[in-house]
């Protein structure tokens, strides 16, 4: 596996800083928010200097029921070509749920939801993840994922579950030391069992990241400083082995550059502590890369259903399946309708202006009878929709300008500022019943 050395997850609002940074040996980009025939010019820069570029997916959901979606496959594959990169990084998550495995309406989580450690699970993992590095053009890696609520019934640890992953499809890892954190924290897993479980020579490379802990329960924030905890377990990592690559994810709040530097420092200390206490060769066997139990249409089945069951819990109000924790499940839901109202208005930073104070709480209420169905631009142009129509909004000018709004996003183009061509289109727009 190549050596990518310290790096930092680029992000627009910080690109000019990593671009100064010292002893930065490579970067990730979310894939989602890079066009491959529009790089950003930061991102080009970096590729001039030698710096590697690695485009980390936050969509496919692979570990959910359906097969992977081509369209995505070949998004992801365009991206790793445009940027030259030696591989390309994903989630063991699932994203979405429903649809016609289920017979039931499709549902967007809008976030990164863990999959049950169950033999199901892994069979259909395993199966998506060989479509997906079928279809790259570079090696494919999985990260593990923080988790608020854990699946009752499951059959393995979630070393176990990632050590059998690996060893039967050959997929590299990218491990989450936070995520490790976060886990002990909210569901009581001890990371130095998960690390002593993990095929260590699968690593392809380590996230370090910040949180926080409200009410005994850990939020992956990544907008806050890596606690020593995170810290420790990077160390307990590089004692049993020499990651390739360790990388900085900060995502919000970003602190000035020193910050970050001193960041990176503390993370370069606790990889050289745990390899100066590492001994040398006790790497257990390699991952053999062979298929091995391709999965039948009745796991999809069932854990179609109950990843449907889950997500509905979660975004539309359903009852909560049996052998979850109600409570834990109740601070998952304000987790996601909260990042969702944040995400909206980020995408849509028009809508803030236009509501004012009243734009968090209209969005909530919103999105209690309201489930995503698709992206996070459809649910922006849904809720405008919703306001215009349900008549909630009372003040003329609220709605003056959330009509204008709509209007110039809802149409396959942007309206035209002539005012003739404008009156043209909507005039089509009602003739046509839209």
């Amino acid at each position: 596996m190549e050596r990518l050395g310290t790096g930092i997850g680029w992000r627009p609002e910080i690109a000019d800083a990593v671009e100064g940074m010292p002893g930065i040996d490579w970067v990730e980009a979310v894939a989602e928010n890079v066009c491959p025939g529009h790089l950003p010019e930061s991102l080009l820069r970096l590729r001039e200097r030698g710096v590697t570029v690695v485009p980390h997916g936050v969509s496919l959901g692979l570990g959910g029921a359906d097969r992977p979606d081509a369209g995505r496959l070949l998004a992801l594959a365009e991206r790793a070509e445009a940027l030259g990169s030696p591989l390309v990084t994903e989630h063991i998550a699932f994203v979405r749920a429903g649809g016609p495995l289920t017979a039931s309406p499709r549902l967007e989580a809008g976030h990164l939801l863990p999959v049950p450690r169950t033999r199901d699970a892994l069979d259909v993992l395993c199966e998506n993840i060989r479509i997906a590095q079928d279809a790259l053009p570079v090696p494919l890696a999985v990260e593990n994922i923080a988790a608020l609520v854990a699946w009752p019934g499951e059959e393995m640890t979630e070393g176990q579950f990632l050590y059998d992953l690996a060893d039967r499809t050959g997929v590299r890892l990218l491990i989450d030391v936070a995520n490790l954190h976060t886990n002990h924290v909210n569901r009581g897993e001890d990371p130095a069992e998960a690390l002593a479980e993990l095929p260590l020579e699968a690593i392809a490379y380590v996230h370090v990241a910040g949180g926080f802990e409200r009410d005994g329960v850990w939020h992956d924030s990544h907008a806050h400083p890596v606690p020593r905890p995170v810290l420790d377990i990077l160390t307990d990592l590089a004692s049993r082995v020499s990651p390739p690559g360790v990388l900085l994810e900060r995502d919000e709040n970003f602190p000035e550059p020193a910050e970050l530097e001193r960041e990176l420092g503390a993370i370069r200390e606790a990889v050289e502590k745990g390899g100066a206490a590492r001994p040398g060769g006790a790497w257990r066997a390699g991952a053999s890369g062979e298929p091995s139990g391709v999965s039948t249409s009745p796991a999809r089945q069932r854990l179609a259903l109950a990843q449907t069951a889950l997500l509905s819990a979660l975004v539309a109000a359903t009852p909560v399946p049996e052998g979850f924790d109600r409570v834990r499940l109740g601070v998952q839901a304000r987790a996601l309708a909260g990042k969702r109202a944040d995400v909206v208005a980020k995408v849509a930073p028009e809508l803030p202006v236009i509501l004012g104070a009243g734009y968090r709480s209209a969005f909530l209420a919103y999105a209690q009878g309201a489930p995503m169905t698709e992206g996070y631009r459809r649910d922006a142009l849904d809720f405008a929709e919703h306001l215009l129509t349900s008549g909630e909004s009372k003040d003329a000018r609220v709605r003056r300008e959330l009509r204008e709004w709509w209007l110039e996003r809802s149409g396959p183009a942007p309206r035209s500022r002539r005012p003739g061509i404008r009156l043209a289109r909507a005039t089509r727009k009602v003739l046509l019943g839209r």
